[in-house]
């Protein structure tokens, strides 16, 4: 769980150490049992897509020859810029100033990009067609920037659609807005070090279109698009911008990424902020363990969750990385495999093999879009189905070509945190067209650098495990273990998939049963690590990572992928892989067996070469399904569940209840980028239903409010439902037990006095089977955690429900 850290429960296997200390050049005393740490791990393999304009610098370290790239395996999508994007910045939309004040921020070209015309003599239409090209080309450009970082081609997002950009979908002023949309994000992306401000955004527009300039740019700030991170000139601007009156209260479950993320983002937005955090620590599934040891005091970062940034092109990790200074390292492509016998796998074998892999991959989308075609509810897993084509095909009989072809399968089983068997074979790809494109990378130092800028400032507080989240029209009520409470307007729950799964929060309602349905569905999946610290780096400094064979298929996963981060870490570091079954196995080992194990394995490969593999320094082991605030991984496409489970998981609850993380976007699942996103999305999603509220009460005062409770107390006269003084109105539109209701209680004293509130269909049904109503109002507001208030206080979600009401009893009048 993101919101919480620790040290796994004790296992029958003795786990209880988490780090192998080298003792006199031997190998540990089996008297000092070792310890393990269980962090949540984010996925750290997608294959970059075709390649477009970075807005990175080249990352450090040499380039190596062309070979294979041995991760996931992705199609590639080649962006096509359409023709009405180029039109309506060749129609005049923009054009720089003849003379454009130099800008200490920006550096844009003096040419005139000016509007389209007839006349003029021959030189002067050259002209004029030559600054229409150069317009086209730099529209087309900055297209491509927007594309990388997520935006349609040619259309606008849910989110654009939702903040009404643009007072009509299509048309002229759509294709209008995406221009000035994508060169304002285009703009801020030339240099993530400043405060990118309105004026400066206006310097390149032409007046007439000042409107769509406030309109997109107030879209990309609140949306997290431009103006975010960690520069000092972003920091001063965004924590000094809301310096007057809170727009509301937010509870933070969790400082993950995306915990931290949405906290200093709502933050900026005017909003009042508390982060509760399980673990002594932030960072959730990312964590930098600093590893030491040796007589020279050696010492290495290693990354022991999330890792890898897959794809530097629009990703916002890498503007981070850029803000503070830091160089990126692109991960290289040489990746040699070695036989269990420690020989190299033949080329002509390994090509040879790879290439069948790929067409059973093939075969199983022609054949999954088939399936869908004909029947679309039908799933099976992705594991059987490529082994019916093995066998079919008679692909890798031969006992080389099967260890290959199970290393391959043990690599896709990484990339998806889960076995063969357990992947849906319809959409376990479903994220393939949002793939970010460009390098990976790593950090030098670890991400716990990127975490450790996240968390200034944030107001954070740690060793708060969560065991109860409470929501009603009046606000949500969270409790800590030690029984704390913390009052807030809504509460962001960023916790693991896992966590959720487990059901280690009790909500209050329960959720709705489609979003308990989509938690179920989803999978939630396992990759385990060691890292070794050596004194030497004895595997050589010319690749990033090479990979073992095993003749066993059900451990195939075992170690199968080494990463080197000498170039990194700061010293000689290795970190092996575990996934697939093997990961599960992995968890019952212990420690030092796994170390062992891991030598044996190294030893194989560089001792027939005549290398020494020495002792080592430190060893540290994951645990990250036994761990309490994870028990997982990373997120999966289960059999059964689909794409849209990442949305439905992602749905807010009575605008009071929010949820983030990585398991809740759908375009980005499994990766820190993911991460860092589902926190702006809800940010931003907070800030549009606090303004809604802020207006909500005002409208409320007005007169129509008083008609409104006149029309409503004589639909009171003839309930849905009536116990006791207590008076119910079902949601016409639903007949789900999660649907809301109206409820009135009347209170008789010298006059009548009425309260409401807006709770759930089956809450109502339970509140109707308890006797009088004393026990009924303290179930309510005891046991529910449901404040009873009066007409005015009402929040906006009773409002569409009277709307709904009004409008079908009035279908009922008149029919």
């Amino acid at each position: 769980m993101e919101t919480s850290a620790g040290h796994p429960p004790e296992t029958s296997h003795n786990v209880n150490s988490d780090e192998i200390p080298r003792q006199d050049n031997h190998h540990n005393d089996h008297s000092s049992p070792p310890q393990t740490t269980s962090e949540p791990a984010v996925s750290d393999s997608h294959l970059p897509e075709a390649k477009i304009p970075s807005d990175l610098p080249p990352p450090t370290g040499t380039t190596p020859p062309q070979v294979k790239r041995r991760r996931r395996r992705k199609r590639f999508f080649t962006d096509i810029i359409p023709t009405s994007v180029s039109a309506a910045a060749a129609s005049g939309i923009r054009v720089l100033r003849p003379n454009p004040k130099p800008s200490t921020a920006y550096s844009y070209s003096e040419t005139e990009l000016a509007s389209t015309g007839i006349g003029g003599d021959l030189s002067k239409n050259h002209n004029r067609r030559r600054r229409m090209s150069d317009l086209a080309k730099e529209v087309d450009v900055e297209a491509l920037i927007a594309i990388s970082v997520g935006f349609p081609v040619d259309s606008l997002t849910e989110e654009e659609i939702e903040a009404n950009v643009v007072s009509q979908i299509g048309g002229v002023e759509q294709s209008n807005y995406i221009v000035v949309r994508n060169h304002i994000l285009a703009r801020w992306r030339s240099n993530v070090t400043v405060w990118l401000t309105k004026d400066h955004a206006l310097e390149s527009i032409r007046a007439e279109h000042k409107n769509l300039v406030h309109s997109a740019y107030t879209f990309l700030l609140q949306h997290g698009y431009i103006n975010f991170g960690v520069a000092p000139a972003i920091k001063e601007v965004k924590f000094k911008a809301f310096e007057g009156a809170s727009k509301g209260n937010v509870i933070v479950i969790g400082a993950g990424l995306s915990g931290l993320v949405a906290a200093r983002q709502l933050i900026s937005l005017g909003l009042k902020v508390v982060v509760l955090e399980g673990r002594g620590i932030p960072g959730g599934r990312v964590r930098s363990k600093k590893m030491t040891g040796g007589q020279n005091g050696v010492v290495a970062a290693a990354d022991l969750g999330g890792s890898v940034l897959t794809g530097i092109n629009g990703n916002p990790l890498g503007v981070l990385a850029r803000q503070l200074g830091v160089p990126l390292h692109k991960v290289r492509d040489i990746c040699p495999l070695y036989l269990p016998n420690g020989r190299t796998v033949n080329p002509d074998i390994d090509s040879k093999v790879e290439a069948s892999f790929n067409k059973l991959l093939d075969r199983v989308c022609k054949l999954r879009q088939a399936m869908l075609d004909e029947v679309k509810s039908v799933d099976v897993s992705l594991g059987t189905a490529l082994e019916a084509f093995r066998h079919v095909y008679r692909v890798a009989e031969d006992p080389q070509e099967q260890m290959l072809l199970d290393w391959h399968l043990a690599n896709l089983e990484y990339a998806n945190a889960s076995l063969m068997s357990n992947l849906s074979m319809a959409f376990w790809d479903q994220d393939d067209p949002y793939e970010m494109g460009g390098d990976h990378c790593f950090i030098p130092g670890g991400n716990e650098r990127l975490i450790r800028a996240l968390a200034e400032d944030i107001p954070i507080f740690y060793d708060r495990t969560v065991e109860s989240v409470r929501y009603g029209t009046d606000g949500v009520l969270v409790y800590a273990a030690g029984g704390q409470e913390y009052h807030g307007d809504m509460v962001l729950c960023t916790v693991p998939l896992g966590v959720l799964k487990k059901g280690n929060i009790e909500f209050v309602p329960e959720l709705p049963q489609r979003k308990k349905d989509a938690i179920e569905r989803l999978g939630f999946g396992l990759l385990n690590k060691v890292a070794i610290l050596f004194p030497y780096d004895f595997w050589g400094g010319e690749i990033d990572t090479f990979g073992h064979l095993t003749e066993d298929p059900n451990m195939r996963g075992e170690f199968f992928l080494f990463y080197s981060y000498s170039a990194v870490s700061g010293g000689p570091l290795l970190i092996a892989l575990v996934a697939g079954e093997a990961a599960v196995k992995f968890e019952k080992m212990s420690p030092l067996e796994s170390v062992v194990r891991v030598l044996e394995i190294l030893k194989g490969i560089f001792s027939p070469k005549g290398i020494a593999v020495p002792d080592p320094l430190q060893a540290v082991c994951t645990r990250w399904g036994q761990d309490q605030f994870s028990y997982g991984s990373y997120s999966y496409v289960a059999i059964g569940a689909s794409g849209d489970d990442y949305d439905i998981l992602a749905e807010s609850v009575g605008d009071r209840l929010f949820f983030a993380g990585e398991a809740t976007n759908k375009q980005y699942p499994a990766t820190m980028h993911g991460a860092f996103l589902s926190g702006m999305r809800e940010a931003a999603h907070i800030l549009r239903v606090t303004e809604r509220r802020l207006i909500s009460p005002a409208e409320k005062s007005n007169t129509s409010s008083q008609e409104n409770v006149g029309v409503v107390d004589k639909f009171f006269e003839t309930p849905d439902l009536k116990f006791g003084n207590f008076s119910v109105l079902y949601d016409p539109m639903s007949t789900d037990l999660e649907s809301n209701c109206l409820i009135r209680v009347e209170l008789q004293g010298e006059k009548f006095l009425h309260l409401y509130s807006l709770i759930s269909r089956r809450l109502v049904l339970e509140l109707s089977k308890s006797e009088g109503d004393l026990s009924r109002i303290e179930m309510l507001t005891r046991e529910f955690g449901v404040k009873l208030v009066g007409w005015n206080n009402l929040s906006a979600a009773a409002g569409s429900l009277i709307t709904s009401i009004k409008s079908a009893r009035s279908v009922c009048i008149w029919s």
